[in-house]
């Protein structure tokens, strides 16, 4: 018998959960592009956005994913035949860095594989090695979306500065930006990108790049950028079309406008400590489950796990078989276990992970474990019991 019938819940980080406050502003006929309330609107958005950020430096939108952000804040700091320095903890820092290649950019790549953070005397060593300075950018996932890996940004900034290397900080903040804690210009990163779509709970198809004065003293000793990626019109923009490189994304504009005035309503420190607590309730519940089975966390210590996603490892094939049994007889959706693969599981079937970001509370994330556990005991697969009463206890204690 099938429960899942009702409103189906997205548990996969990203897309996230989007409130409905949100898809009613959107839910609305086309607006002028040239002038009235969304032109007014939109300068309105750009405050906000450096909110999120904690920066006081400069914030633009791409109409575009990830994946454009990360191109578009490669081109504005470096050139065919410049180094990066890519310090890669799980698929998305491999991204980052194939998407630098695919620029003419020449990666030097550190892995510190997919169970651990990165080390931030790796990086300080590479760059104090780096006598001649090639190096223009420190590339580094705040947060791994596949790992669920948590970096600390300002080790990283702190590195750079003990090498007295010149090479800006670029932060992928993803899946982070919203949810975990993230002080851009307190910790020293000189860029930042970020999506729509996880933390700022609204539809895929916008991203957005803050960068400081530091990042654009080196925009202005490009040669050429192209038009598009070009950041210096989407941030001082003469003309409205400007800050989107053409036509504005009108509709995802709505949606934004809902969504930063809902973060602002709750204020980012309450919007941290949220996901914090819930980000603890899924680890409690997760800690019973595999005390007698073979579940267990990607990310061993606490305090390097991500308050936005939860990587979780249950050996093939049980992975695959939780995901397909939460997601048809209860209505539930757990992410693949993206860029997880091993020797014996080659496409990553023991992994599954937890989406807890953005818009999420207390009953979505207990119902969600509550159907996890019904998960587990219906295919049989050994697991400590009483994983929800643990969960539960968390949030009561919050």
């Amino acid at each position: 018998m099938s429960l899942a019938h009702g409103r189906p819940y997205l548990a996969i980080p990203g897309p996230s959960v989007m409130p409905d406050a949100v898809l009613r502003a959107m839910h609305r006929a086309s607006p002028n592009i040239y002038e009235g309330e969304l032109v007014e609107m939109v300068r309105g958005l750009v405050p906000d956005l450096k909110y999120v950020a904690q920066t006081e430096g400069h914030a633009t939108i791409y109409t575009t994913n990830g994946h454009g952000a990360w191109e578009a804040s490669l081109s504005n700091v470096a050139s065919e035949g410049d180094t990066v320095l890519v310090a890669a903890t799980g698929r998305f820092g491999h991204g980052w860095a194939d998407v630098a290649t695919g620029l003419g950019l020449e990666v030097q790549l550190i892995d510190f594989g997919r169970k651990s953070p990165l080390d931030p005397a790796r990086v300080e060593e590479a760059l104090t090695a780096d006598k001649a300075h090639r190096i223009k950018a420190v590339l580094m996932s705040h947060v791994d979306t596949a790992t669920s890996v948590r970096n600390d940004v300002a080790a990283v900034r702190a590195a750079i500065d003990a090498a007295g290397h010149p090479a800006l900080l670029m932060a992928d903040c993803i899946a982070s930006m919203g949810c975990d804690r993230f002080l851009m210009d307190e910790w020293g990163a000189d860029v930042a990108v970020t999506g729509s779509q996880k933390g700022l709970m609204v539809p895929p198809g916008m991203s957005f790049v803050f960068f400081n004065d530091r990042a654009a003293a080196r925009r202005a000793e490009m040669k050429r950028v192209s038009r598009y990626w070009d950041w210096v019109p989407r941030a001082e923009p003469e003309f409205f079309y400007q800050y989107f490189g053409g036509t504005a994304p009108t509709h995802h504009l709505y949606g934004l406008r809902a969504s930063l005035d809902m973060i602002r309503a709750e204020g980012m420190e309450a919007i941290w400590a949220r996901h914090a607590t819930l980000a603890r309730a899924i680890w409690a519940a997760a800690d019973v489950w595999g005390a007698e089975g073979p579940l267990e966390m990607n990310i061993a210590d606490p305090a390097q796990r991500s308050h936005a996603v939860t990587a979780l490892r249950l050996g093939a094939p049980y992975g695959a078989q939780l995901r397909e049994w939460t997601d048809k007889r209860a209505g539930v959706t757990l992410g693949i276990g993206l860029g997880m693969s091993e020797p014996e599981d080659p496409m990553g079937t023991g992994f599954f992970r937890i989406g807890h970001m953005g818009h999420v509370n207390a009953h979505m994330v207990l119902g969600l474990l509550g159907v996890v556990e019904a998960g587990l005991q219906s295919l049989g697969i050994p697991h400590g019991r009483g994983g929800v009463a643990a969960a539960a206890e968390v949030i009561g204690a919050a």
